[in-house]
Parts: structure tokens; C-alpha cells; sequence
């Protein structure tokens, strides 16, 4: 026995909620759509398990994070979906899909046909067994990936307070954890093999100023090495880290977050892969021209960067869906996806973002004692990375338009002393156009500056004006 759908996506995430608000935004028919997800829940922002989920005061909880709240659009609940005719299928895994029948195999062994569909299964958590080393299924060894995992974080977070966590990994989870636990009165101590955390986007001197507000927390760092055991209890509860650099540290409690992996095993064999991902066009579609992808999964062509890129955020999530249903409904109104690469965090009273590549040059500006401050990346003479701490909803805005249009920076140190000023100038006029490798760009070009040259010339104006005045004075006298 099966079903048939016109159009069917595979995964429960952010992808999954945003692509179904963006079919009935087109008009799809009720009956038409299906959604299948290994969660017991319809899709939600997962972004709130590492932030609000993890409060010990007033904690987000479902049905509050549903999708699509995060774009400030509706909120998505078990409700919406049926009163919109779209066939919700959770709690099940789909163990095989055929792409060229067109369908998919449950695990419960239903099939279920499909004209179109949406691969959106996001990427799972890297397990330390994936590393040879032994102690995931420890009930005090936590992962931050779904909400399986966000439960059982603050159980063993409740059951930890005054205690001890070392949390294993410096990027997003390993950070954004680190702050929930302090928040939730737990000692930290933070373990990475790089130099300093968020290796992959901050610069030294960005992660500098972090790392330090982190310590003004009680959080310690520990760098440059890696976990290598752990010893436990007879309860087969971990009681210690041990580093590969002889460290051991005593604890309570350990918070895995070592990197993700991108879930194509479904389809592979079957669609070209690319980035660990699976390769689409711009318009999202797969060397299958039935078959999407879109959110983590997908390795899509940047057309701001002029290269295939796999983005793991929820922005990308989120625009990726939508565009890929837009192409499906629409294809002669939808150009190919043009997104501009963006990442942002919020911990304690700090926020942040980013947009672009973090790639060339790098400039620096605003003060880093205090709470606003930022860094351009500079690419063969263009701008093409902005990153800010603690600007406002405007100055967000205006970084992110300055690095979409790349205007031309020839002087780095005149960068430097413009600094968000930069962005701000960018932002608030047109572009001039600038040749660029034979075609027309817009641009903007921030060479060195003019104040030198204006002040001499008004120096020589004034003087002329001065002598003409002397002379004509005195030859009103003659007069």
C-alpha cells in the first residue's frame, strides 16, 4: 500500500517549515504536499535549542518556536498544517528513495510517490566515535542537534547545577552552550585544537575580545589540544576529561560540539554530489530535474563569489526553501538564488553579525574595549566580508548592503578610520559604475583622502583672494 503526493519533502527542519508556508503563499491545492520527518514534531527554529530552550527562567518551549516565527512570519503549529491540506509524517524515517520511480520507502515500509521533491534532511551531529575515541552514549555526554537532544541537555544541565561541564569544541554550539551553561550557574571550561574559538569566521583579534568576555564569566579555555578519554564512575558516568596534552579535568558534565555532517546518505549514488553536499543549480534543482535541495544539504552556486559554496545556518535554511518552491511554481518568474552568505549569534548581552566572505585583507575599526566595534575583509581590491558587534537594526542593515554591492576599497587605512561610517556612507547613496574584468559593476571608490588636497586648495584660494583684494583696494585709491 501507498500514497501519492504532487509534491513531497524529506526532513522536518527550518527548510521543511518555510518551503510549505512559501507553497500556500503560491497556491498550492490542498492534498497536494508532504512533509516527512524523523521528528514527533512539526518543524521548528532551531536556533532556540542553543539560546532560549536552555534558560533556566522562563524557557522557550514548543509551541512558541514553531517555523516560521523566525522570519517574524506565521507560526506554523500541527493546526496550520492540516487546515492547509498538507500531510503531515512524523516520527518516521525514510530508508530508501528511488529517484527515477519517483518514490520513497518508509521505515514502517509504506511507499510513497512523489512528481516533485524537496530533499531538506539538514545535517547530523559528528559523534566522537567518528573520531575512534569511545563515550556518546554516557547520560551525562550531551549533543546539541534536535529537540531529543535540547531535552536531555537540560536534564542533565538541572541535575549539574554548581557543578562542573567541559564543553569539547570553540564554534557555534560550543560557544552558544557554553553561555547557557554559565547562565544556568555551571563552571565551564571550554576545550578546541585551534588557536582561539570560531577559528573557521573570527580573527584572532575578534575572538580575542570574546574569549576575554567569556573569562570575565568564570569560562576557561584550554587550546591547542583535543580530547583523547574519558574515566567514569561505576555508573558508567563520566567523571573526567582527559586531553591529549595531559590535562585532566574533573567534571560533572560534557557538551559535544565538534561539527556537523551533511545527512545525503539517502540519495547517494543517485545525484551528483559536490562540497559534501548535494550539487544544485540555481534554482536549487539536482542533476535530477525532479529532485531539490535545499538548507544545509545543498551545495549551490554563490553567484556573489563566483563559487559553489554548502552553508550550514538558518538564513540560508530559510531563503533556499523558499526560493527553491518559487522556481517549482513559478520557474519563468524565478531567477536563480543570489544569497548573501550570513551568520549571526547572540550570547549573554552580546550580538553580532556577519555577511559576505572572510576572505583577503582584514581591517579593523571601532573600539574593542567597548561594545561596538567590526572588521572588513578586503578582496583583490573589493570589499567583501563585514562583520559587526553591537550595531543597531540600521547599522545591520547597512554592512549587509555595502558587502553585497563590493564597492572598491584602494586604501585600507582610510577603510580603518571611515569605519562603520563606511558601510553607513555605502548604504544611504547610489553607486557610481566601475569597469570591472570588462563588464560594468556598480562601485564605489574609497581611495585615500582628499582632506589633504582640499585644505591646501582652500589655502591657495584664500591667498589669491587675499592678494586680488590688496591689489584692487589700491587701485581704488589711484581711482
Amino acid at each position: 500500500m501507498g500514497r501519492a503526493f504532487v509534491y513531497v519533502i524529506v526532513g522536518g527542519g527550518v527548510a521543511a517549515g518555510y518551503a510549505a508556508l512559501e507553497f500556500t503563499k503560491r497556491g498550492v491545492p490542498p492534498g497536494e504536499l508532504c512533509i516527512i520527518s524523523e521528528e514527533p514534531v512539526a518543524p521548528y527554529e532551531r536556533p532556540a535549542l542553543s539560546k532560549g530552550y536552555l534558560l533556566p527562567e522562563a524557557p522557550a518551549r514548543l509551541p512558541s518556536f514553531h517555523t516560521c516565527v523566525g522570519a517574524n512570519e506565521e507560526r506554523l503549529t500541527p493546526k496550520w498544517y492540516n487546515e492547509h491540506g498538507i500531510e503531515l509524517v512524523l516520527g518516521t524515517r525514510v530508508m530508501s528513495a528511488d529517484v527515477r520511480r519517483k518514490t520513497l520507502v518508509t521505515a514502517t515500509g509504506e511507499t510513497i510517490s512523489y512528481k516533485i521533491l524537496i530533499i531538506a534532511t539538514g545535517a547530523r551531529a559528528l559523534k566522537l566515535e567518528e573520531f575512534g575515541l569511545s563515550g556518546s552514549d554516557a547520560e551525562n555526554v550531551c549533543y546539541l542537534r534536535d529537540l531529543a537532544d535540547a531535552n536531555r541537555l537540560v536534564n542533565v544541565m538541572k541535575s549539574c547545577s554548581g557543578g562542573n561541564a567541559v564543553v569539547i569544541g570553540g564554534g557555534y554550539i560550543g560557544m552558544e552552550c557554553a553561555a547557557s551553561l554559565v547562565i544556568n550557574k555551571i563552571n565551564v571550561t571550554m576545550v578546541f585544537p585551534e588557536a582561539h574559538c570560531m577559528a573557521r569566521l573570527f580573527t584572532p583579534k575578534i575572538a580575542s575580545y570574546y574569549e576575554e568576555y567569556y573569562k570575565s564569566k568564570g569560562v576557561k579555555f584550554v587550546k591547542g589540544t583535543v580530547l583523547s578519554s574519558f574515566d567514569m564512575d561505576s555508573n558508567g558516568k563520566v567523571v573526567a576529561v582527559n586531553l591529549r596534552d595531559g590535562n585532566r579535568l574533573p567534571t560533572d558534565m560534557v557538551v559535544v560540539g565538534i561539527g556537523i555532517r551533511p545527512n545525503t546518505s539517502l540519495i547517494e549514488g543517485q545525484l551528483t554530489l559536490e562540497k559534501g553536499g548535494i550539487k544544485v543549480t540555481g534554482r536549487l534543482q539536482s542533476s535530477n530535474s525532479s529532485v531539490y535541495a535545499v538548507g544545509d544539504v545543498a551545495a549551490f552556486p554563490l553567484k556573489l563569489l563566483g563559487e559553489t559554496r554548502r552553508l550550514e545556518h538558518v538564513d540560508s535554511a530559510r531563503k533556499s526553501a523558499k526560493h527553491a518552491v518559487a522556481a517549482i511554481m513559478e520557474p519563468d518568474k524565478t531567477d536563480e538564488f543570489d544569497y548573501l552568505p550570513f551568520f549571526y549569534s547572540r550570547v549573554f548581552t552580546l550580538s553580532w553579525q556577519f555577511y559576505g566572505d572572510n576572505v583577503g585583507e582584514v581591517v579593523h575599526y571601532g573600539n574593542f574595549s567597548g561594545t561596538t566595534f567590526g572588521a572588513y575583509w578586503v578582496n583583490k581590491g573589493r570589499l567583501v566580508g563585514s562583520f559587526l558587534e553591537g550595531g543597531t537594526k540600521e547599522e545591520y542593515e547597512a554592512i549587509a548592503k555595502a558587502t553585497r554591492l563590493q564597492p572598491v576599497v584602494e586604501d585600507l587605512a582610510e577603510l580603518e578610520t571611515q569605519g562603520l561610517g563606511f558601510a553607513l556612507g555605502v548604504s544611504q547613496k547610489p553607486l557610481p559604475s566601475t569597469p570591472v574584468d570588462g563588464k560594468t559593476v556598480p562601485g564605489l571608490v574609497l581611495g585615500k583622502s582628499l582632506y589633504p588636497l582640499h585644505a591646501t586648495a582652500g589655502v591657495i584660494l584664500a591667498a589669491s583672494i587675499a592678494a586680488f583684494a590688496y591689489w584692487y583696494g589700491r587701485r581704488r585709491r589711484r581711482w
